[in-house]
């Protein structure tokens, strides 16, 4: 079960997303899914755009949501090839067997 929910606050979120970010190179499934839904739940949270100190003379900064997104997919992917905790499926195809 994950730690995050809908009590997590932005901090919780982005500390279980940097806590969580190694997942390839520690080898780990479990937290594969973890970065995952942090991902999911920053994408929710973060604004696209943030201003700071009005329009004259403040500091923009622009988020990149696609970037997240893109994580996402990648995770997904590194979990296909590495997670071992659910059996994979083989399927024999015989379309072309001769008899």
């Amino acid at each position: 079960m994950s730690t995050l929910n809908s009590a997590s606050t932005r901090a919780d979120t982005l500390a279980a997303y940097k806590d969580t970010a190694s997942y390839a190179e520690d080898g780990d499934a479990g937290k594969a899914r973890a970065f995952i839904t942090a991902c999911r739940l920053l994408l929710l949270i973060l604004p696209k755009r943030a201003m700071h100190g009005g329009t004259a003379g403040g500091e923009q900064i622009d988020l990149n949501p696609e970037l997240i997104a893109a994580q996402i997919t990648e995770a997904k992917r590194w979990l296909i090839g590495n997670d071992t905790s659910t059996p994979q499926t083989t399927y024999s195809d015989f379309s072309n067997f001769r008899q």
